[in-house]
């Protein structure tokens, strides 16, 4: 089954979408597909060729997105809040030779960097992609293949929060199975839902939370051109009543923040949120539930999985943890020699499931690093308890050793955002006086106007408190903001080179 018969099988007359004031029904939107895969068929893609997408969350891109893959090309969302020279790299890795842009991105990415865009053939702005939808309106209906077991049916990249962006394979089967498991496990939808995430559509979270989930069980998607601001938010829960909301860390912290501050945020609609992205510290949790009666699911998924394998559940929520390994999904824990990690410590985690990617698009060093024996990588550091929650402890990559013993950034950076004063923290490897590896917290401050140095000393003293000495960040650097991927995951590693840079040598 491909993607266009999964889909529209509801009633036609129910809502798909609701999108800048307009509502859009499964009989809508079906038509409007099966325009977009003539359009497609017009500028003679081919089964197999790539084809970006560069659009803002919108009907055009849910389109554009199923008659691609149900033609049996290859479709590559490519968000539309990474730099310039990375989508430009996405699209020179991809060697999509059509893509559907935005129309003031047209000429800025197309003379940034020419030299990566040699294999882009055809470019359609949306201005013209309407103009196409119009007249195509005659020609052939097209015809969607049954896929291939194998068939590759879209490359989603990965986030860069550990450096370039790789480009995860996917089949189109592989959104089938993440509905079955985390879709039908943890959100049981019904017709009744309406979902809205704040996490875009080119990335694997917000694809699962804003597409395939809501439309493949004939519930209602939320999306949002606009950057989603807490403003923004705020309007769409008052104006859409979404059921669900699923964010990142930050994103939840904002909303408080904003709630706070007096600008009311009317939650009255929700019965459920989610989070995802990075691990959940256990007083934001706290504090959501507390705030607004609303349980907040955290749990971990990943590019190449497409979307979660672990999660909280409703009414059976460990704050402090990413939950329990859903139905479907294997988990291990290995330790640096690639042995079973002893029960109750740290491991690197590698996750089995059928909806795992089985490569990277022209990367097969890191194809052969990540993917191995039908398990995957995750690079993240966990433990699990007896109770069969697993523990977030950083990314392999972000943790260290001090005084011989591994120091997880994620437990470091939840003491400290239990000061009332620290708004966000990160905590990266950094080297004391003697060169010998030790904590670093970067913090940004609630009231910019507080005295440094009396702060410092209060941060001290919670550390001093709550952990052991290795454990214990050695330096404080105050700052504006921390630096964030797209997908509103910290970038340690750019905190890791600012060290770098002004270590004395």
């Amino acid at each position: 089954m491909n993607l266009f018969e999964a889909i529209f099988t509801h009633d036609p007359s129910s809502t798909a979408i609701k999108f800048d004031k307009r509502e859009i029904t499964y009989g809508e939107l079906r038509a409007e597909t099966l325009k977009m895969a003539q359009v497609i068929n017009s500028l003679r893609a081919n089964r197999g060729d790539r084809i970006a997408i560069l659009l803002h969350d919108s009907p055009e891109l849910i389109e554009a997105f199923i008659a691609t893959c149900s033609l049996g090309a290859i479709a590559v969302p490519i968000n539309m809040a990474l730099r310039l020279d990375e989508q430009c790299s996405i699209l020179h890795n991809s060697g999509a030779t059509l893509a559907f842009m935005e129309s003031d991105s047209c000429n800025t990415l197309l003379t940034h960097a020419p030299e990566k865009l040699r294999s882009l053939k055809t470019v359609v702005s949306l201005p013209d992609l309407k103009r196409l939808l119009t007249d195509v309106a005659d020609s052939e209906p097209p015809v969607f293949p049954a896929p291939g077991v194998d068939d590759p049916a879209f490359i989603l990249y990965t986030s860069g929060s550990t450096g370039e962006p790789k480009g995860a394979v996917h089949r189109q089967v592989d959104i089938f199975y993440t509905n079955q498991t985390f879709c039908r496990e943890v959100l049981r939808l019904t017709p009744e839902d309406r979902l809205f995430s704040s996490s875009r559509l080119p990335f694997a979270y917000g694809l699962g939370n804003s597409f395939s989930f809501p439309l493949l069980n004939g519930a209602s998607t939320i999306l949002c051109r606009e950057k989603p601001s807490p403003d923004v938010i705020s309007k769409i829960f008052s104006e859409c009543r979404p059921t669900i909301f699923f964010g990142v860390p930050v994103v939840y912290n904002l909303l408080l923040e904003h709630h706070r501050s007096g600008k009311r945020l009317d939650c009255s609609s929700l019965r459920l949120c989610v989070s995802a992205g990075e691990a959940l510290p256990a007083h934001l949790g706290e504090e959501w539930e507390r705030e607004f009666g609303i349980q907040l699911l955290d749990g971990i998924g990943s590019t190449e999985m497409l979307h979660m394998f672990m999660s909280n559940h409703e009414n059976d929520v460990r704050y402090g943890s990413s939950g329990k390994l859903l139905d479907g999904y294997e988990g291990r824990l290995l330790d640096e020699n690639g042995e079973p990690a002893p029960a109750g410590s740290e491991g690197n985690l590698w996750i089995k499931g059928d909806s795992a990617a089985h490569f990277y698009w022209q990367n097969p060093e890191a194809t052969t690093q990540t993917f191995v024996d039908g398990w995957v990588r995750t690079g993240d550091l966990y433990r699990r308890d007896s109770d069969g929650y697993w523990f977030h402890m950083g990314r392999s990559d972000d943790c260290f050793k001090s005084s011989g013993q591994w120091v997880s950034p994620v437990e470091v950076e939840g003491v400290l955002l239990r000061h009332p004063g620290v708004a966000r923290a990160a905590v990266v490897e950094d080297f004391d006086s003697d060169r010998l590896p030790c904590a670093c917290a970067f913090v940004v401050k609630q009231d910019v106007e507080s005295d440094p140095v009396a702060f410092e000393k209060d941060l001290r003293a919670l550390a001093a408190e709550s952990l052991p000495r290795f454990k214990q960040p050695r330096k404080y650097v105050f700052v504006s903001e921390l630096p964030y991927t797209a997908t509103g995951k910290i970038q340690r590693f750019k905190l890791r080179q600012s060290l770098r840079a002004h270590a004395k040598p």
